[in-house]
């Protein structure tokens, strides 16, 4: 009787070929545990360092605080050692092959993410950590700051989206709670709404600031 063997990893489409893959040692709870508590200890000692702002823009500081930490720490651990992360059991390559359960691109040093992913970590990792500064020392920029790092997210999860929407979703499993509606759509589309709630709010801020100059110089006086 022939038999058909399974492939010795959990990703899909169930024919891909990934040679070096190594199962994770973490289950998935423990390696959730670490990123969720990461996160939080980052939201938390911002939200402490910005008492001086009011909640929203407490909440928005916050956010790209976060986005430093993901961006730069964890999508800059993709960016550099993509290539090996199958076979990795460190604790971001494992928590990496979590993530691939929902999008394999990850785990086959797909083009497009690992482009994707390197200007991620390389521009608005540093830029949202720029940005977070800014807005607690209370520079003049910092709503330029936000819009730009909005703007950039917005493009690259949009693009993130409709490549795989091209692919047919073949990367994920498609109705799955977790690892489609959870890791592929929830955890991405954070960087869709969030960013584009901030687009909106720094376009306020600077349409105002311009405003407000260009009322200023009006009204100034002319020499005779």
């Amino acid at each position: 009787m022939d038999r058909t063997a399974a492939p010795p990893h959990p990703f899909y489409p169930r024919d891909l070929v990934i040679p070096s893959y190594v199962p994770n040692e973490l289950s998935m709870g423990e390696i959730l545990a670490f990123l969720f508590s990461a996160s939080g200890a980052v939201l938390a000692l911002t939200w402490l360092m910005s008492s001086g702002l009011g909640w929203w823009r407490r909440l928005a500081v916050s956010w790209f605080a976060i986005c430093g930490f993901i961006h730069g720490v964890i999508e800059g651990w993709f960016s550099l050692y993509h290539d090996v992360i199958p076979g990795d059991r460190s604790l971001l390559s494992q928590l990496w092959k979590e993530y691939g359960r929902g999008d394999s691109r990850y785990m086959i040093e797909d083009n497009f993410t690992v482009c994707m992913e390197t200007v991620t970590a390389c521009l608005w990792g540093p830029l949202s950590c720029w940005t977070v500064l800014a807005f607690l020392t209370h520079r003049s920029y910092r709503f330029v700051l936000q819009l730009v790092v909005s703007l950039g997210q917005l493009y690259g999860a949009v693009l993130y989206f409709f490549t795989e929407h091209r692919d047919g979703y073949s990367h994920s499993q498609p109705g799955h709670p977790v690892f489609f509606w959870f890791y592929f759509v929830f955890m991405n589309a954070l960087w869709i709404v969030i960013p584009l709630a901030l687009i909106v709010d720094a376009w306020g801020q600077l349409a105002a600031a311009q405003a407000h100059a260009d009322a200023a110089q009006t009204h100034k006086p002319k020499r005779k």
